[in-house]
């Protein structure tokens, strides 16, 4: 079974695991935290352990692979727990989640981080910082106010991307940044990273990143299907996954 971690307002998520439903995929949100039938602790064997997904009870021996497309929980989609409640259940339940990830034994895409649970989910500053020590060329960075909720950087009309699938790359860009985004996505330890460039050439400079490909790329999601199938194959033949 595969299992998609996301918000219950995330439309795309949904999408997602309703074309992977004959894969055997399932999406995990914050209403099956609430659920009875989770059984987990740490350092525990596997086939102890139970969650559970979109209502139903799963051993977590039978999870084979997990997409995370959640950094953390928000008190606004809490929409089962009474109001005053929503700020600590939205903590308690990122820190359950923290510590659930990083103890799965499957293919996990990507790791959670103290900070964020789909991974490297930073700031421009450290991307930056981050890029140019793996070898990157980036632009000159630019700080300016903005309004609540709109970015602080826009993808320039000649700009580029690809998105890194563990070792594939998904995305028209010439060969020397596709190599420049796996080093970084290496920098990083993310399996999944989408990277973002102010041009289309192979002298381009480093923009951006983001753990949270665009789901809309039929290619990239794909892409993600294979990536979990193959890491779960690999895990059971080394006898890591059962």
């Amino acid at each position: 079974m595969l299992v998609v971690v996301a918000s219950p307002d995330d439309n795309a998520a949904r999408a997602l695991v309703d074309r992977w439903r004959k894969h055997g995929c399932g999406l995990l949100t914050s209403a099956d935290l609430s659920s009875r039938g989770w059984r987990f602790t740490p350092g525990d064997c596997p086939d102890k352990q139970t969650a559970v997904v979109e209502g139903r009870l799963v051993p977590t021996q039978q999870i084979e692979g997990v997409l995370t497309l959640l950094p953390n929980v928000l008190p606004h989609e809490l929409h089962h727990i009474i109001p005053r409640d929503r700020e600590y259940v939205a903590q308690e339940m990122t820190a359950f989640l923290l510590a659930w990830l990083t103890e799965l034994h499957c293919p996990v895409l990507n790791r959670p981080l103290a900070t964020s649970l789909v991974g490297p989910l930073w700031p421009i500053e450290r991307w930056r910082h981050v890029a140019i020590c793996a070898g990157l060329k980036a632009t000159t960075l630019n700080r300016r106010v903005e309004t609540a909720g709109v970015s602080p950087w826009m993808l320039p009309p000649s700009g580029a991307f690809v998105t890194v699938v563990g070792e594939g790359l998904i995305g028209d860009v010439p060969a020397q940044l596709g190599v420049q985004a796996k080093r970084l996505a290496a920098a990083a330890r993310a399996e999944l990273l989408t990277v973002f460039f102010d041009g289309a050439d192979a002298d381009s400079c480093f923009l951006f990143a983001d753990p949270r490909p665009s789901l809309g790329d039929q290619r990239v999601a794909d892409a993600i299907l294979s990536h979990l199938w193959r890491a779960a194959h690999r895990e059971v033949a080394t006898g890591k996954l059962r």
